[in-house]
């Protein structure tokens, strides 16, 4: 009994040891792979070997696949919408009775069979919403692809994880060489195609978010 109340309590507890490890990265924001770096293998004794020499009269800012280029976060985007709708709709239906064998239904009937058929309907919705956004910060990237053309195309994820839980920044884009400067940097402006993302989890997330619960009552599915 003694071993089964032991093995009980170690299931319970084997989710909470889970939790201590960190996320596996996003394969869609991963470095580059290994072996897109790997030198290529010396297979002669000359002096100079291809892919070992140094560029003495040239910049160092980012163009193969695997340099590290530095992005610099400079987004603001601020927008705003409003809509106002006003609907009005009235039907209204008259149906008289026909003469019954040439005579008129009230003689028969004792009274008329004409029935009349009215609706009217009013909608009246508004909504205005305004958002504001705002994202500055340095992330370092990695070229992942060189274009026929030469253009770049990096990506780069950066983790910092603190003690109520982690934070994550995550880029992707495609950029012009021309467009970096002479300290291997780029605004996040130039950034063609881009993907900026920026989450977080663990208890500050958590209760900054609404529960499910509340998010219906929201939602287009609720009928009211």
């Amino acid at each position: 009994m003694y071993l089964f109340k032991i093995a009980i309590i170690s299931l319970l507890l084997l989710p909470l040891t889970g939790c201590e490890t960190l996320p596996k990265r996003d394969p869609d924001f991963s470095p580059v792979q290994a072996v897109d770096l790997r030198p290529p293998q010396q297979t002669n004794g000359a002096i100079y070997q291809s892919g070992y020499d140094m560029r003495l009269f040239e910049d160092h800012t980012a163009r193969r696949v695997g340099d590290i280029l530095t992005v610099k976060l400079n987004e603001d985007t601020k927008a705003k919408k409003k809509a106002d709708l006003d609907a009005t709709k009235s039907t209204s239906t008259s149906v008289t009775a026909p003469n019954i064998m040439g005579m008129d239904p009230s003689m028969i009937f004792g009274s008329d069979l004409s029935a009349t058929l009215a609706s009217e309907h009013d909608f009246e919705g508004e909504g205005e919403a305004n958002q504001s956004n705002s994202l500055t910060g340095d992330i370092s990237v990695t070229v992942v692809a060189v274009f026929p053309n030469g253009n770049l195309r990096i990506r780069g994820e950066k983790r910092v994880t603190l003690n109520d839980g982690s934070e994550y920044i995550r880029l992707s884009g495609i950029v012009r060489p021309v467009d970096i400067d002479a300290s291997n940097t780029i605004s996040s402006a130039k950034v063609a195609d881009a993907t900026i993302m920026y989450t977080g989890d663990g208890s500050v997330a958590d209760s900054s978010k609404m529960g499910w619960f509340a998010r219906f009552f929201l939602s287009p599915v609720f009928p009211f």
